[in-house]
Protein backbone atom coordinates (compact mmCIF):
# COMPACT_ATOMS: atom_id res chain seq x y z
CA UNK A 1 0.00 0.00 0.00
CA UNK A 2 1.21 3.56 -0.94
CA UNK A 3 1.70 6.30 1.27
CA UNK A 4 -1.85 7.81 -0.50
CA UNK A 5 -3.89 4.98 -0.21
CA UNK A 6 -2.94 4.58 3.38
CA UNK A 7 -4.49 8.37 3.60
CA UNK A 8 -6.85 7.38 1.93
CA UNK A 9 -7.50 4.46 4.38
CA UNK A 10 -7.13 6.73 7.73
CA UNK A 11 -9.54 9.04 6.18
CA UNK A 12 -11.93 6.07 5.41
CA UNK A 13 -11.88 4.93 9.36
CA UNK A 14 -12.41 8.40 10.51
CA UNK A 15 -15.52 9.05 8.77
CA UNK A 16 -16.13 5.47 9.71
CA UNK A 17 -16.14 7.08 13.66
CA UNK A 18 -18.09 9.67 12.57
CA UNK A 19 -16.24 12.51 11.32
CA UNK A 20 -18.00 14.74 8.96
CA UNK A 21 -15.04 15.54 7.09
CA UNK A 22 -11.47 14.87 7.32
CA UNK A 23 -8.01 15.15 5.96
CA UNK A 24 -4.22 13.43 6.77
CA UNK A 25 -0.97 14.05 6.50
CA UNK A 26 2.45 11.50 6.13
CA UNK A 27 5.92 12.86 6.69
CA UNK A 28 8.91 10.63 6.17
CA UNK A 29 12.14 11.90 6.39
CA UNK A 30 16.00 10.71 5.93
CA UNK A 31 18.71 12.74 7.44
CA UNK A 32 22.58 12.40 7.21
CA UNK A 33 24.81 14.86 8.98
CA UNK A 34 28.84 15.10 9.95
CA UNK A 35 30.08 17.48 12.29
CA UNK A 36 34.04 17.60 11.44
CA UNK A 37 36.64 19.39 13.75
CA UNK A 38 40.55 19.75 13.90
CA UNK A 39 40.69 16.50 11.01
CA UNK A 40 38.94 14.49 12.67
CA UNK A 41 34.97 13.51 12.59
CA UNK A 42 33.23 14.16 16.01
CA UNK A 43 29.54 13.45 14.89
CA UNK A 44 27.96 11.15 12.47
CA UNK A 45 24.58 10.84 12.56
CA UNK A 46 22.03 9.65 10.44
CA UNK A 47 17.52 9.54 11.33
CA UNK A 48 14.84 7.95 9.47
CA UNK A 49 11.23 9.42 10.68
CA UNK A 50 7.53 8.81 9.57
CA UNK A 51 5.12 10.58 11.02
CA UNK A 52 1.40 10.55 10.78
CA UNK A 53 -1.24 13.42 11.11
CA UNK A 54 -5.37 13.28 11.21
CA UNK A 55 -7.11 16.08 11.56
CA UNK A 56 -10.94 15.33 11.74
CA UNK A 57 -13.98 17.45 11.79
CA UNK A 58 -17.67 17.00 13.62
CA UNK A 59 -19.61 20.12 12.67
CA UNK A 60 -17.42 22.80 13.44
CA UNK A 61 -15.39 21.30 15.90
CA UNK A 62 -11.89 19.96 14.79
CA UNK A 63 -9.17 17.59 16.77
CA UNK A 64 -5.74 16.66 15.31
CA UNK A 65 -3.67 13.62 16.52
CA UNK A 66 -0.72 11.94 15.66
CA UNK A 67 1.30 9.25 15.41
CA UNK A 68 4.76 7.58 14.74
CA UNK A 69 2.97 4.31 14.19
CA UNK A 70 2.09 4.28 10.69
CA UNK A 71 0.49 1.07 10.80
CA UNK A 72 -3.75 -0.11 9.00
CA UNK A 73 -4.15 -2.17 11.76
CA UNK A 74 -4.06 0.51 14.34
CA UNK A 75 -6.20 3.37 12.25
CA UNK A 76 -9.52 2.77 13.35
CA UNK A 77 -8.12 3.51 17.41
CA UNK A 78 -6.60 6.34 16.08
CA UNK A 79 -9.63 7.68 14.34
CA UNK A 80 -12.20 7.16 17.16
CA UNK A 81 -9.67 9.05 19.55
CA UNK A 82 -9.51 12.01 17.08
CA UNK A 83 -13.31 11.80 16.87
CA UNK A 84 -13.75 11.64 20.68
CA UNK A 85 -11.80 14.75 20.66
CA UNK A 86 -13.54 16.64 18.26
CA UNK A 87 -17.04 15.89 20.03
CA UNK A 88 -15.09 17.49 23.69
CA UNK A 89 -13.91 20.79 22.58
CA UNK A 90 -15.45 24.11 21.88
CA UNK A 91 -16.72 24.91 18.11
CA UNK A 92 -14.72 26.95 15.72
CA UNK A 93 -16.94 28.97 13.65
CA UNK A 94 -13.67 29.22 10.67
CA UNK A 95 -13.25 25.49 10.99
CA UNK A 96 -13.27 23.15 7.80
CA UNK A 97 -11.47 21.98 4.85
CA UNK A 98 -9.97 24.39 2.31
CA UNK A 99 -12.68 24.79 -0.13
CA UNK A 100 -9.88 24.92 -3.46
CA UNK A 101 -8.00 22.16 -2.79
CA UNK A 102 -7.58 20.48 -5.83
CA UNK A 103 -4.88 17.28 -7.46
CA UNK A 104 -1.69 19.09 -7.81
CA UNK A 105 0.25 19.60 -11.36
CA UNK A 106 3.00 18.02 -12.45
CA UNK A 107 5.68 17.97 -9.64
CA UNK A 108 8.89 16.96 -11.51
CA UNK A 109 8.65 20.44 -13.34
CA UNK A 110 9.93 21.84 -9.71
CA UNK A 111 12.77 19.81 -9.84
CA UNK A 112 12.99 19.10 -5.96
CA UNK A 113 14.28 15.83 -5.82
CA UNK A 114 17.54 14.95 -6.41
CA UNK A 115 18.90 11.70 -6.84
CA UNK A 116 22.18 12.51 -5.67
CA UNK A 117 22.29 11.00 -2.18
CA UNK A 118 25.89 11.48 -0.78
CA UNK A 119 27.65 8.60 1.71
CA UNK A 120 29.22 9.60 5.25
CA UNK A 121 32.38 10.07 3.42
CA UNK A 122 31.83 12.44 1.02
CA UNK A 123 29.90 14.80 3.35
CA UNK A 124 32.97 14.21 5.83
CA UNK A 125 35.48 15.38 2.82
CA UNK A 126 32.99 18.18 2.51
CA UNK A 127 33.13 19.27 5.94
CA UNK A 128 37.36 18.83 5.80
CA UNK A 129 37.81 21.00 2.82
CA UNK A 130 35.12 23.64 4.66
CA UNK A 131 37.55 23.97 7.88
CA UNK A 132 40.91 23.31 6.60
CA UNK A 133 39.97 26.46 4.62
CA UNK A 134 39.01 28.00 7.45
CA UNK A 135 42.19 27.96 9.40
CA UNK A 136 43.92 28.51 6.60
CA UNK A 137 42.99 32.07 6.73
CA UNK A 138 45.76 34.38 8.60
CA UNK A 139 44.16 35.53 12.11
CA UNK A 140 42.20 32.21 12.51
CA UNK A 141 43.59 30.61 15.68
CA UNK A 142 40.14 28.35 16.75
CA UNK A 143 37.81 26.01 15.30
CA UNK A 144 34.19 25.86 16.04
CA UNK A 145 34.44 23.23 13.39
CA UNK A 146 32.16 22.07 9.91
CA UNK A 147 29.10 20.47 9.11
CA UNK A 148 28.32 18.66 6.11
CA UNK A 149 24.79 17.54 5.63
CA UNK A 150 21.93 15.47 3.26
CA UNK A 151 17.80 15.29 4.11
CA UNK A 152 15.36 14.47 2.18
CA UNK A 153 11.33 14.57 2.74
CA UNK A 154 8.62 12.61 1.75
CA UNK A 155 5.40 14.59 2.08
CA UNK A 156 1.81 12.71 1.32
CA UNK A 157 -1.61 14.60 1.66
CA UNK A 158 -5.15 13.44 1.14
CA UNK A 159 -8.72 14.64 2.30
CA UNK A 160 -12.16 13.98 2.79
CA UNK A 161 -13.17 16.61 -0.22
CA UNK A 162 -11.38 14.37 -2.84
CA UNK A 163 -7.66 15.61 -2.58
CA UNK A 164 -4.51 13.04 -2.95
CA UNK A 165 -0.76 14.08 -3.40
CA UNK A 166 2.55 14.27 -2.95
CA UNK A 167 6.08 15.48 -3.29
CA UNK A 168 9.58 14.89 -2.40
CA UNK A 169 12.11 17.70 -1.65
CA UNK A 170 15.95 16.89 -0.45
CA UNK A 171 18.58 19.21 1.04
CA UNK A 172 22.46 19.56 0.68
CA UNK A 173 24.22 21.80 3.17
CA UNK A 174 27.25 23.14 4.82
CA UNK A 175 28.71 25.30 7.19
CA UNK A 176 32.09 25.91 8.50
CA UNK A 177 32.50 28.45 11.64
CA UNK A 178 35.90 29.06 13.06
CA UNK A 179 37.36 32.19 15.73
CA UNK A 180 39.75 34.86 14.95
CA UNK A 181 42.01 36.27 17.98
CA UNK A 182 43.07 35.46 21.35
CA UNK A 183 42.14 35.71 24.78
CA UNK A 184 39.23 37.93 25.50
CA UNK A 185 39.68 39.56 22.25
CA UNK A 186 38.81 36.31 19.83
CA UNK A 187 36.04 37.14 17.63
CA UNK A 188 33.61 34.23 16.19
CA UNK A 189 32.12 34.01 12.38
CA UNK A 190 30.67 31.47 10.34
CA UNK A 191 29.02 31.23 6.70
CA UNK A 192 27.00 28.43 5.42
CA UNK A 193 24.79 27.35 2.55
CA UNK A 194 21.92 25.34 1.59
CA UNK A 195 20.71 23.31 -1.93
CA UNK A 196 17.69 21.45 -2.99
CA UNK A 197 20.79 19.86 -5.51
CA UNK A 198 23.76 19.39 -4.88
CA UNK A 199 25.48 20.78 -8.09
CA UNK A 200 23.88 23.84 -6.80
CA UNK A 201 25.55 23.46 -3.34
CA UNK A 202 28.84 26.82 -2.85
CA UNK A 203 32.01 24.98 -3.48
CA UNK A 204 32.57 24.28 0.33
CA UNK A 205 36.15 25.82 0.83
CA UNK A 206 34.38 29.27 -0.54
CA UNK A 207 32.08 28.56 2.33
CA UNK A 208 35.36 27.81 4.99
CA UNK A 209 37.30 30.55 3.59
CA UNK A 210 34.47 33.22 4.38
CA UNK A 211 34.28 31.85 7.29
CA UNK A 212 37.50 32.46 8.21
CA UNK A 213 37.60 35.94 6.17
CA UNK A 214 34.65 37.27 8.20
CA UNK A 215 36.06 36.20 11.91
CA UNK A 216 39.64 37.80 11.27
CA UNK A 217 37.53 41.13 9.93
CA UNK A 218 36.17 41.29 13.20
CA UNK A 219 39.02 41.76 15.15
CA UNK A 220 39.20 44.87 17.78
CA UNK A 221 35.95 46.24 17.04
CA UNK A 222 34.83 49.59 18.54
CA UNK A 223 31.71 50.70 20.39
CA UNK A 224 30.45 53.89 18.77
CA UNK A 225 28.72 56.88 20.14
CA UNK A 226 25.44 57.13 20.29
CA UNK A 227 23.55 58.91 16.95
CA UNK A 228 20.79 58.52 14.46
CA UNK A 229 22.58 57.70 11.30
CA UNK A 230 21.67 55.12 8.21
CA UNK A 231 21.74 51.74 8.35
CA UNK A 232 22.66 49.20 5.99
CA UNK A 233 21.97 45.06 6.27
CA UNK A 234 24.26 42.83 5.00
CA UNK A 235 22.07 40.23 3.07
CA UNK A 236 22.97 37.74 5.64
CA UNK A 237 20.60 39.52 8.00
CA UNK A 238 18.45 41.72 6.16
CA UNK A 239 16.21 39.01 5.01
CA UNK A 240 14.96 39.28 8.40
CA UNK A 241 13.50 42.58 7.61
CA UNK A 242 11.22 40.38 5.03
CA UNK A 243 10.75 37.89 7.72
CA UNK A 244 9.31 40.76 10.28
CA UNK A 245 6.82 42.11 7.05
CA UNK A 246 6.00 38.01 6.69
CA UNK A 247 4.84 38.25 10.44
CA UNK A 248 3.09 41.21 10.27
CA UNK A 249 1.03 39.92 7.05
CA UNK A 250 0.16 36.68 8.58
CA UNK A 251 -3.59 35.89 8.17
CA UNK A 252 -3.90 34.61 11.72
CA UNK A 253 -2.13 37.62 13.54
CA UNK A 254 -4.18 40.14 10.89
CA UNK A 255 -7.62 38.35 11.88
CA UNK A 256 -6.41 38.55 16.06
CA UNK A 257 -5.52 42.01 15.17
CA UNK A 258 -2.28 42.16 16.35
CA UNK A 259 -0.45 43.25 13.57
CA UNK A 260 1.02 46.69 12.95
CA UNK A 261 -0.31 46.02 9.50
CA UNK A 262 -3.33 45.09 9.93
CA UNK A 263 -5.47 48.19 8.78
CA UNK A 264 -3.25 48.42 5.78
CA UNK A 265 -4.27 46.96 3.29
CA UNK A 266 -4.11 48.48 -0.61
CA UNK A 267 -1.86 51.26 1.93
CA UNK A 268 1.97 51.96 0.57
CA UNK A 269 4.25 50.49 3.18
CA UNK A 270 7.45 50.77 1.51
CA UNK A 271 8.63 53.39 -0.67
CA UNK A 272 7.61 53.13 -5.21
CA UNK A 273 9.19 50.30 -6.71
CA UNK A 274 9.89 48.42 -3.84
CA UNK A 275 8.22 44.75 -4.47
CA UNK A 276 8.18 42.05 -2.08
CA UNK A 277 7.18 38.04 -3.89
CA UNK A 278 6.36 35.29 -2.57
CA UNK A 279 7.00 31.96 -5.24
CA UNK A 280 6.15 28.73 -4.32
CA UNK A 281 7.00 27.80 -7.73
CA UNK A 282 10.62 28.21 -8.09
CA UNK A 283 12.55 25.96 -9.94
CA UNK A 284 14.69 23.81 -7.31
CA UNK A 285 13.72 26.50 -4.85
CA UNK A 286 13.90 25.58 -0.82
CA UNK A 287 10.61 26.09 0.04
CA UNK A 288 9.19 25.00 -2.95
CA UNK A 289 5.48 23.40 -2.89
CA UNK A 290 3.22 22.20 -5.45
CA UNK A 291 0.29 22.45 -3.12
CA UNK A 292 0.05 24.21 0.66
CA UNK A 293 -0.60 22.40 3.82
CA UNK A 294 -4.10 22.41 2.93
CA UNK A 295 -4.04 20.76 -0.86
CA UNK A 296 -4.58 24.71 -2.34
CA UNK A 297 -2.74 24.76 -5.63
CA UNK A 298 0.76 27.35 -5.01
CA UNK A 299 1.17 30.28 -7.14
CA UNK A 300 3.80 33.19 -7.46
CA UNK A 301 2.10 35.70 -5.38
CA UNK A 302 3.32 39.68 -5.13
CA UNK A 303 2.61 41.29 -1.78
CA UNK A 304 4.27 44.14 -2.11
CA UNK A 305 3.45 45.72 -5.56
CA UNK A 306 5.03 49.21 -5.92
CA UNK A 307 5.24 49.62 -2.50
CA UNK A 308 1.72 49.04 -2.00
CA UNK A 309 0.19 46.04 0.00
CA UNK A 310 -1.43 43.62 -1.69
CA UNK A 311 -2.09 40.57 0.21
CA UNK A 312 -2.20 38.82 3.58
CA UNK A 313 -0.44 34.88 3.76
CA UNK A 314 -3.32 33.08 4.29
CA UNK A 315 -4.37 29.34 5.41
CA UNK A 316 -8.08 28.54 4.88
CA UNK A 317 -9.06 29.40 8.44
CA UNK A 318 -7.81 33.09 8.80
CA UNK A 319 -9.35 33.21 4.68
CA UNK A 320 -12.71 32.47 6.21
CA UNK A 321 -12.31 35.21 9.31
CA UNK A 322 -11.50 37.73 6.73
CA UNK A 323 -13.81 36.89 4.89
CA UNK A 324 -11.05 35.99 1.91
CA UNK A 325 -10.28 33.55 -0.30
CA UNK A 326 -6.69 31.18 0.92
CA UNK A 327 -3.97 32.42 -0.67
CA UNK A 328 -2.37 29.28 -0.51
CA UNK A 329 -0.50 29.26 2.48
CA UNK A 330 -0.86 27.09 4.66
CA UNK A 331 1.86 25.41 6.35
CA UNK A 332 1.37 22.33 8.63
CA UNK A 333 3.07 19.29 10.16
CA UNK A 334 1.52 16.29 11.38
CA UNK A 335 1.17 17.04 15.64
CA UNK A 336 -1.20 20.60 14.71
CA UNK A 337 -3.89 22.23 12.50
CA UNK A 338 -2.26 24.38 9.53
CA UNK A 339 -1.81 28.03 9.85
CA UNK A 340 -0.17 30.85 7.39
CA UNK A 341 3.75 30.51 6.33
CA UNK A 342 5.45 31.83 3.20
CA UNK A 343 6.95 29.99 0.97
CA UNK A 344 9.89 31.12 -0.64
CA UNK A 345 10.25 34.83 0.30
CA UNK A 346 12.04 37.58 -1.25
CA UNK A 347 12.46 41.25 -1.61
CA UNK A 348 13.02 42.54 -5.39
CA UNK A 349 16.81 43.71 -6.08
CA UNK A 350 16.68 47.37 -6.86
CA UNK A 351 18.82 49.25 -9.37
CA UNK A 352 21.99 50.34 -7.82
CA UNK A 353 25.23 48.80 -6.27
CA UNK A 354 25.83 47.70 -2.41
CA UNK A 355 28.94 50.59 -2.93
CA UNK A 356 26.73 53.00 -5.22
CA UNK A 357 23.85 52.59 -2.10
CA UNK A 358 26.33 53.55 0.69
CA UNK A 359 28.60 56.41 -1.61
CA UNK A 360 26.90 59.46 0.31
CA UNK A 361 26.73 58.01 3.68
CA UNK A 362 29.45 60.10 5.52
CA UNK A 363 28.91 57.61 8.86
CA UNK A 364 26.31 55.08 9.14
CA UNK A 365 26.45 51.54 10.40
CA UNK A 366 26.69 48.02 8.30
CA UNK A 367 25.13 45.33 10.09
CA UNK A 368 26.50 41.69 9.61
CA UNK A 369 25.19 39.97 12.30
CA UNK A 370 21.98 40.72 14.90
CA UNK A 371 21.43 39.78 18.64
CA UNK A 372 18.27 39.43 20.41
CA UNK A 373 14.49 39.59 19.18
CA UNK A 374 13.37 42.80 20.52
CA UNK A 375 10.22 43.07 18.38
CA UNK A 376 6.63 44.20 18.97
CA UNK A 377 4.53 42.97 16.50
CA UNK A 378 1.69 44.74 17.59
CA UNK A 379 3.21 48.23 17.21
CA UNK A 380 6.25 47.45 15.24
CA UNK A 381 9.08 48.88 17.46
CA UNK A 382 12.37 47.29 16.76
CA UNK A 383 15.43 46.74 19.11
CA UNK A 384 17.79 44.47 18.32
CA UNK A 385 21.98 44.46 19.04
CA UNK A 386 23.98 45.02 16.45
CA UNK A 387 27.49 44.09 15.41
CA UNK A 388 29.18 44.96 11.75
CA UNK A 389 31.36 47.86 10.28
CA UNK A 390 31.60 51.39 10.57
CA UNK A 391 30.52 53.51 7.14
CA UNK A 392 32.59 56.24 6.19
CA UNK A 393 32.78 58.26 3.35
CA UNK A 394 30.58 55.72 1.57
CA UNK A 395 33.46 52.65 2.51
CA UNK A 396 33.33 50.06 4.99
CA UNK A 397 35.59 51.30 7.95
CA UNK A 398 36.80 49.68 11.53
CA UNK A 399 34.75 46.83 12.96
CA UNK A 400 31.97 47.35 15.61
CA UNK A 401 30.48 45.27 18.46
CA UNK A 402 28.21 45.44 21.17
CA UNK A 403 25.43 48.22 19.73
CA UNK A 404 21.82 48.59 19.59
CA UNK A 405 19.59 49.77 16.30
CA UNK A 406 16.05 50.98 17.32
CA UNK A 407 13.47 52.33 14.82
CA UNK A 408 9.86 51.28 14.35
CA UNK A 409 9.05 48.60 11.49
CA UNK A 410 6.40 51.37 9.93
CA UNK A 411 8.97 53.98 9.67
CA UNK A 412 11.87 51.38 8.74
CA UNK A 413 9.94 49.79 5.90
CA UNK A 414 9.07 53.33 4.53
CA UNK A 415 12.88 54.36 3.77
CA UNK A 416 13.83 51.34 3.27
CA UNK A 417 15.90 51.28 -0.29
CA UNK A 418 17.43 47.82 -1.67
CA UNK A 419 20.48 47.24 -3.53
CA UNK A 420 20.61 44.88 -6.76
CA UNK A 421 22.40 41.85 -5.27
CA UNK A 422 20.02 39.66 -4.63
CA UNK A 423 21.17 36.11 -4.60
CA UNK A 424 18.59 32.91 -3.66
CA UNK A 425 20.37 31.31 -0.96
CA UNK A 426 18.12 31.00 2.41
CA UNK A 427 14.65 30.80 1.49
CA UNK A 428 13.81 34.21 2.93
CA UNK A 429 15.80 36.10 0.89
CA UNK A 430 16.83 39.63 0.51
CA UNK A 431 19.51 42.19 -1.53
CA UNK A 432 21.55 45.01 0.90
CA UNK A 433 19.18 47.16 1.75
CA UNK A 434 19.74 50.56 3.31
CA UNK A 435 17.81 52.30 6.23
CA UNK A 436 18.08 55.88 6.86
CA UNK A 437 16.84 57.50 10.11
CA UNK A 438 17.80 55.02 13.02
CA UNK A 439 19.13 55.08 16.20
CA UNK A 440 22.34 53.42 17.04
CA UNK A 441 23.11 53.13 20.89
CA UNK A 442 26.51 52.49 21.73
CA UNK A 443 28.56 54.32 23.99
Amino acid sequence: MNDLDLLANLITRARAAGADAADAVLVAGTSLGVQWRFGRTEHLERSESRDLGLRVFVGRRQAVVSSSAVDPAGFSVLAERAVAMARVVPEDPYAGLAELAAPPDDVAVLELDDPAEPDAEALMARAAAAEEAALAVPGVTNSEGAEAGYGRIVVGLASSAGFAGGFVRTSHSISASVLAGSGTAMQRDYDYATAVHLSDLDDAVRIGRSAGERAVARLNPVRPKTAKIPVVYDPRVAGGLVSHFAGAINGASVARGTSFLKDLLGSRVFAADVMVVDDPRRRRGLRSRPFDGEGVPTRVLALVEDGVLTSWLLDARSARQLGLRSTGHASRGTGGPPSPAPSNLYLQPGRLSPAALMADIKEGLYVTELIGMGINMVTGDYSRGAAGFMIRDGALAEPVAEVTIAGTLPAMFAALVPADDLVFRRGTDSPTVRVDGMTMAGS
